[in-house]
């Protein structure tokens, strides 16, 4: 959990695994986090299909799959879409609006790369960025989602 430590904020889009995870995310920042096809039993009940965050001035939207995104995210007034049923990593923009998918951190699904993404907010603008993690050089339990930093500029 190395590259979480320092974070503000931690968002999870979904595919948890058990509430132990999200435990374990707590201890490290405040968490955010969705319910992913794949997390079933009484845990994941209490665990919302949707959720939005807003870190400074910036909106975010966090839904597990994108292809079930309710509304119009720059109508509603949205900076950041998280998203991560793929598990496919990557940072668009569209509308003015972020889209990412910090892939997985868990264990590798298909060829993808093992990933996070991390959020800069500064004010009200945000960059996103991928992290692929050297899965090889760290224990199972240090691979997580999304995590958030907010910066300040000094002068």
């Amino acid at each position: 959990m190395a590259f979480l430590r320092g974070s503000d904020f931690i968002v999870h889009a979904g595919d948890i695994g058990n509430a132990a995870v999200l435990t374990e995310l707590a201890a490290i920042a405040p968490v955010t986090a969705v319910r992913g096809n794949n997390d079933k039993g009484p845990w994941a009940e209490t665990v919302r299909e949707t959720e939005v965050l807003q870190v400074g001035q910036v909106c975010i939207y966090v839904v597990h799959d994108i292809a079930e995104l309710d509304r119009d995210p720059v109508a509603a007034g949205f900076h950041v879409v998280v998203s991560g049923h793929s598990h496919k990593p990557s940072v668009k923009e569209r509308e003015g609006v972020l889209y990412v998918n910090p892939g997985s951190s868990g264990p590798r699904r298909f060829k993808l790369p093992v990933a996070v993404a991390e959020l800069l907010v500064n004010g009200n603008s945000v960059r996103a960025k991928v992290v692929e993690l050297d899965v090889e050089r760290q224990p199972p339990l240090e691979r997580r989602r999304l995590t958030t930093r907010r910066h300040s500029r000094r002068g």
